[in-house]
């Protein structure tokens, strides 16, 4: 039967309007932020009960039905943050992003953990960090402190989470233990609480098994993080009886809570928003004192960042956040979590190798690091090969040279120690290929970007990471003889190595992208070949291949470095309970040192001079930061300012407050009290305004300065005097660039007010234009 031409556009017509209906359009998830709530801290589940409605209400209004509103939801924010997620087509979310009582509307992005793959804040009475003898270590010192974090979640068998010793859980402690769905779950006296959050992941990927639902850890990301923030003092721990010790977290008597955000990655993502707001919303309300967030996304605008969002209404009551930066390093403007209401931490190394020396042919030796529990036969040398020699005929160089998988020739590597350079494919793979081809070793050399920059892997085969200089000197040995030897001797734990710190070249670095007047990141902490325990669903690679486990392992990322702030933190919770947020982070960052233990500045990767870009105030000093003499404070409304200053008008700001609020007439983004001054276009002369704030004794402090390359600072008054704890002073710094003398480029000095007891630093950071 042939249909005529009228009929045929009939069904077209219908065709096409079917598949232009709501019914039919693409859903995408979305996050809809409607601000903060009213109906206070003591809420009932009538209250939150009610706010559902309303969001169901609200977004009904746009879908044609209470029903479909329920049926779109899958989170409805109802304790401190007000909005929900939602399945939506991209044309309703246009509309609804209009509505006068929508703060931000935004896709349910994806984040990323900001740990190195395959890569201690344990024992690290050598580091500085907690010694013993300190006050912090008294027995049951810190127990009322709960450290929260968003991560994979935990395992709670680990033995750093053993709540041996422990008296009752704190009353505050509002919090549960997910574990209807995994009854070998538990948690104790020590880990308090653990959540998990998949929704929002589970509108990406799909559907998700019964798997998913449970806190557990089977990556070993989240419980690596929770107990080096928190972690209880655990004798005898190693990887592979390397590096043995007491292991302890920042604040070792602390109780803990985990909140699982992360999951199996899907397109380079782990995290995703939906779960993260969730999880924020959840941890306020279950009466966690500090958060630390182990994971980030490119820099984005507040209101459409997750991580930005949740934070604000977690310091809103009082819990301190600290981030990771992100290990998009070495570049310049890389760094994320890069709001003034964070505690945003770079990562450095500590003095502490797992060296294995690399000895050539030519006797020539080559400190490098691993974690390889295999070993060599004593003295004997083996050919050495460049992987770029050791191609399968179909391969590229390039692929060989980085030991790819599929690149290399049995024939050609068998029984040899094989030279791999750094990059693409993760390091402990690079080895597992070596092997596969038959090497009996692998040699890891550095390429320029990663420079000095050693990281000790759990490698499944002897192996040596060594740095850039020296893998240019192996490869020239190799194109100089005949015949090239080498031998890889046996790991070796060192401790007080030089220079030490120095910055991880993977370490996200500034100027602050969306608000380069706020310096980031504010701190840097130990990162490197950090030893915390760990999931034993995996291997300590994490790879497929690996079927070893551990209770210990050794990984890197500023992943790493934000639980020790996060440990310090709760420390200083525990000693100041009525310090503000921001007079905690303001004690960590002006009690910071940018000098290594050479007495030197901190260096980079590449032994080059470092700066505040790449560790904001510098090197975290917890026994300082005990007793920081003065802080910058800043107040919920001195932060309701700042989004002011960046043009967020009184309507917007006071949902997102829940306050009413109006700008100010006048303000200046320079004035904000941060601990940190950076003025990214000098144009002639700026006068800025701070205020400190005494904690510290009665004394008379005066202003030092170093001055910024070709530009002037002057600061009035020159000395403050303060006769009781509490009292604040404000003063002025006039910056000026000195004609002939500026470069166009960012210079670096500082301001130190000190008593001879305390050094109250901030870091200057100019740009003349």
């Amino acid at each position: 039967m042939r249909l005529s031409n009228a009929t045929l556009c009939l069904v077209s017509f219908i065709v096409f309007s079917f598949l232009q209906s709501p019914a039919f359009a693409v859903k995408r998830s979305y996050v809809v932020y409607l601000g903060g709530h009213s109906h206070g801290v003591q809420s009932s589940s009538i209250d939150l009960d009610a706010v559902t409605e309303s969001h169901y209400h609200f977004l009904g209004s746009f879908l044609g039905g209470h029903e479909h509103a329920r049926e779109a939801i899958f989170y409805s924010y109802t304790r401190h943050i007000n909005g929900f997620a939602a399945h939506l087509d991209d044309e309703v979310a246009a509309q609804i992003a209009r509505h006068p009582k929508v703060v931000s509307l935004f896709l349910n992005k994806g984040r990323k953990l900001h740990t190195t793959r395959s890569w201690d804040f344990l024992g690290l009475d050598h580091n500085g960090v907690v010694p013993s003898n300190s006050i912090w270590n008294k027995t049951r010192y810190g127990e009322d402190t709960i450290i929260g974090n968003l991560d994979t979640g935990v395992w709670p068998e680990s033995k750093s989470f053993s709540d041996d010793g422990y008296g009752p859980i704190p009353s505050k402690w509002k919090g549960i233990c997910q574990n209807q769905k995994d009854a070998g779950f538990h948690c104790n006296r020590k880990l308090i609480g653990a959540r998990y959050f998949n929704k929002g992941y589970a509108s990406v990927v799909g559907k998700l098994n019964s798997s998913f639902d449970t806190p557990r850890d089977k990556e070993g990301h989240g419980t690596h993080t929770l107990s080096t923030a928190g972690g209880n003092m655990v004798p005898k721990a190693s990887v592979f009886g390397f590096g043995k010790g007491t292991a302890k977290g920042g604040s070792p008597r602390a109780r803990v809570a985990a909140y699982k955000v992360c999951w199996p990655p899907v397109s380079g993502n782990e995290c995703f928003d939906a779960d993260i707001l969730a999880a924020f919303d959840v941890a306020i309300q279950d009466g966690v004192d500090v958060l630390s967030v182990s994971l980030g996304g490119d820099p984005t605008a507040f209101f459409n960042d997750s991580v930005a969002i949740g934070s604000f209404h977690a310091i809103k009551h009082g819990i301190v956040v600290v981030c990771s930066a992100g290990n998009s390093g070495p570049a310049d403007g890389t760094v994320s979590n890069i709001a003034p209401w964070q505690i945003t931490v770079g990562a450095s190394t500590m003095d502490r190798e797992f060296r294995s020396v690399v000895v050539l042919g030519n006797n020539m030796h080559y400190k490098g690091q691993s974690l390889s529990s295999k070993v060599l036969p004593d003295k004997k040398f083996f050919p050495l090969l460049s992987a770029a020699d050791a191609k399968l005929a179909n391969a590229s160089i390039q692929n060989a040279t980085l030991c790819q998988a599929g690149a290399l020739d049995p024939k050609k590597v068998t029984g040899k120690i094989l030279v791999c350079l750094r990059g693409k494919n993760a390091r402990v793979d690079k080895g597992q290929q070596a092997a596969l081809a038959g090497a009996v070793g692998m040699i890891l050399a550095n390429d320029f970007l990663t420079g000095n920059e050693i990281i000790a892997d759990a490698h499944l085969l002897p192996a040596s990471h060594i740095n850039y200089t020296d893998g240019l000197a192996v490869f020239a040995y190799i194109n100089s003889t005949k015949n090239p030897m080498a031998r890889i001797m046996p790991v070796t734990t060192l401790i007080g190595t030089k220079p030490a710190p120095f910055m991880a070249a993977f370490s996200s670095k500034g100027p602050n992208t969306i608000t380069p007047e706020i310096l980031k990141p504010d701190i840097t902490a130990p990162g490197v070949s950090v030893i915390a325990a760990y999931t034993e669903a995996e291997g300590p690679t994490n790879e497929d291949f690996d079927k070893r486990r551990v209770q210990f392992n050794s990984v890197s990322g500023t992943s790493m470095s934000c639980p020790h702030v996060s440990g310090i933190v709760g420390l200083l919770k525990t000693r100041y309970p009525n310090w503000s947020p921001a007079a905690i982070k303001s004690a960590i960052m002006t009690s910071a040192t940018t000098l290594d233990n050479a007495n030197e500045r901190i260096l980079n990767a590449s032994y080059i001079k470092a700066g505040p870009f790449s560790y904001g105030s510098g090197h975290i000093q917890p026994n300082l930061a005990m007793d920081p003499g003065l802080v910058y404070d800043l107040s919920t409304k001195d932060y309701l300012n700042f989004l002011c200053t960046l043009g967020y008008n009184d309507t917007l700001i006071s949902a997102f407050s829940q306050d009413n609020y109006k700008c100010p007439g006048s303000i200046n983004l320079a004035n904000f009290n941060y601990p940190s001054i950076t003025i990214p276009n000098l144009v002639g002369s700026i006068t800025v305004t701070r205020t400190v704030k005494n904690v510290g004794t009665p004394g008379t402090y005066r202003a030092q300065v170093q001055k910024p390359v070709g530009i002037s600072v002057k600061v009035k008054p020159k000395k403050l005097k303060f006769k009781k704890v509490g009292e604040e002073k404000t003063f002025i710094v006039s910056l000026k660039v000195k004609k002939g003398e500026a470069i166009k480029e960012y210079v670096y000095g500082q301001l130190v007010w000190s008593d001879h007891v305390h050094y109250v630093r901030s870091p200057i950071v100019v740009k003349a234009v």
